[in-house]
């Protein structure tokens, strides 16, 4: 239990943060350096990309941080493209029966011009203790913007909970806000680099760096690195005509593996 609670403690301060965790096994397998991607966990990761969907698209996503059944993280997403812009729709939940976090939202992303989007999204969240501590919910709201330079490079800005909603009176306990700016080129039809700067509330800056290559049409080789900590992420992807299947890990020197898992289904 002790272990537990030291793993806990640190994950929750510098890997995290209240609220906000990471979702796509394709993002994992790139450090999570994908405020521009455009695929369905934009709904977690930039509801600006929303609104670049052209598929209805539905995924899930699981993660066991570090190997121990009570850090598990299971999200469901939604895309459905619109006549103008695309509504997302999608759900989290992370912890286990005595320290659970979950978030529910439903978002809206249009184009506003030639190469920019924009979008918004609307969240009800909370944290579920054991019976002596009880629970606590309220309303969050993200934004944020995805910009085409060019076809190949792009540039993406989200803020997640931006209202900071309170968890307790005492000392004013919130659940924190998470600032995303990242950018990503396409080098050619096989690879990708992308970087990001996260700034949450109660902790430094994190920088994230992730590449992805496409040795055939279906299949993608990934990874990528994070500072503060220094994590190190891997993965892979497969490809057919519907289904998306994406699996990887990340690994931290001190506390380990945390394996990943994906699946996305897009209608033609």
């Amino acid at each position: 239990m002790n272990r537990f609670l030291l793993i806990f403690a640190l994950i929750s301060s510098h890997v995290f943060g209240q609220g906000v965790y990471p979702s796509g096994a394709r993002s994992m397998s790139m450090a999570n350096a994908s405020v521009t991607f455009n695929d369905v966990w934009s709904h977690f990761n930039n509801p600006g990309a929303v609104g670049n969907a052209k598929e209805l698209t539905v995924g899930i996503s699981y993660e066991n941080r570090f190997l121990l059944k009570e850090l598990q993280s299971q999200s469901v997403a939604a895309v459905i493209p619109l006549k103008v812009g695309s509504i997302s729709i999608g759900g989290q939940m992370f912890g286990y029966r005595d320290f659970r976090s979950y978030k529910g939202g439903v978002g809206y992303g249009m184009r506003l011009g030639e190469m920019f989007y924009a979008g918004v999204q609307l969240n009800y969240m909370g944290i579920q203790l054991n019976n002596a501590y009880g629970s606590r919910n309220g309303l969050g709201g993200d934004l944020g913007i995805l910009g085409k330079v060019t076809e190949s490079w792009l540039i993406g800005f989200s803020v997640a909970n931006l209202f900071r909603s309170k968890l307790a009176e005492f000392q004013d306990d919130r659940m924190t806000t998470l600032m995303r700016f990242g950018t990503s080129y396409k080098l050619s039809d096989k690879a990708l680099i992308t970087g990001e700067v996260d700034k949450d509330i109660d902790n430094p800056l994190r920088f994230k760096a992730g590449v992805e290559y496409k040795p055939q049409k279906q299949i993608s080789l990934r990874g990528g690195v994070a500072t503060a900590p220094v994590e190190l992420s891997f993965g892979l992807g497969y490809l057919t005509k519907l289904i998306s299947i994406n699996v990887g890990s990340s690994y931290h020197q001190l506390l380990g593996w945390s394996p990943h898992f994906g699946l996305i289904y897009t209608k033609l």
